[in-house]
């Protein structure tokens, strides 16, 4: 692992232009709307104390939710595995959305995150029993086309805080408690990059701290096997994009040294789709170009969201 001088930040992965309409867009708290200078939850929510909870994140293209159904299978499963109510059925959390939604006159380019507390408790400690008040379902919705700057990649530092085992902090959960991510983020940026690379407990290439990550060498398209990263929902719209265009497309153990010597790489997020990767330790990947074949898979993913029924 390469960690370098401090450089300035070229991109964010989740960084949108700037648009005042985000100045007064309407946070939900509970079914209930308010402004966001107003919008509070409770010091003593399981959330802010703990980072107990579970969130998803969702895009709005031309008025529709990408793989809104999926998002919320994912966030109520994992609301399951952490033995936490949320209380409403995955309907009524829709409708919820699409009632932030509406109240901010919302249409295209919109990215919203569903967060889902253990919600207040009666005194702040850790116990799950101390939540006495029923969860805290938060929804906040934004106006955020990705910035211009993207379009010229972004650059990934390997650092030496890894995603570890399930047994520890199941890395499939997208919960509330995101230290070991925003650990990795920090020595990246330390390292001149604008998000980290982050490795496997054996060592093998893995994903990012804010995104899943792929590579493609001679025409193939190589991703993690999954065992220790968020299984993306766009990791997996990718992976189905390429089986149902004839593109090669595993799920692997791979290395550095692999990496480094690939001919394109790229992340994957619900914000960003597919954003091509410039260069990883300094390395230049291929021309530090978007590649034919990243392109390529953008245009099938993009393609699968405007059919999507």
């Amino acid at each position: 692992m390469i960690l370098y001088g401090l450089g300035n930040i070229m991109a964010l992965t989740h960084e949108a232009d700037d648009d005042l309409r985000n100045e007064s867009v309407l946070i939900n708290i509970d079914g209930e709307l308010f402004d966001r200078n107003l919008a509070k939850v409770s010091v003593f929510d399981s959330g802010f104390l703990l980072g107990d909870g579970v969130w998803e994140g969702l895009r709005l293209y031309e008025g529709k939710w990408a793989f809104w159904e999926e998002h919320f299978c994912r966030l109520f499963e994992a609301a399951r595995a952490i033995d936490l109510n949320i209380g409403i059925t995955e309907s009524k959390l829709f409708s919820m959305l699409e009632q932030t939604r509406e109240a901010n006159k919302m249409h295209t380019h919109v990215h919203a995150r569903v967060m889902v507390t253990r919600g207040k408790k009666k005194r702040p400690f850790q116990h799950p029993k101390l939540s006495i008040y029923g969860p805290t379902i938060v929804i906040i919705m934004e106006h955020s086309a990705p910035v211009s700057d993207l379009e010229n990649g972004i650059r990934l530092a390997s650092v030496p805080q890894v995603r570890g085992l399930p047994t520890s902090q199941d890395p499939k959960l997208n919960s509330h408690s995101k230290l070991n991510c925003v650990l990795a983020c920090i020595q990246a940026e330390k390292a001149g990059a604008d998000e980290a690379l982050m490795l496997d407990p054996l060592g093998f290439v893995n994903t990012t701290n804010a995104c899943n990550f792929f590579i493609i060498r001679k025409n193939e398209v190589w991703t993690s096997t999954g065992d220790y990263c968020m299984n993306g929902i766009t990791r997996k719209k990718v992976i189905e994009v390429c089986s149902n265009n004839a593109i090669p497309v595993f799920q692997r153990n791979f290395s550095l040294s692999e990496v480094y010597s690939a001919d394109e790489a790229f992340i994957t997020g619900t914000f960003g789709a597919q954003t091509f990767v410039s260069e990883i330790d300094k390395i230049k990947i291929g021309l530090g170009v978007m590649g034919p074949l990243t392109r390529k898979i953008k245009n099938y993913y993009m393609a699968m969201i405007e059919n999507e029924d």
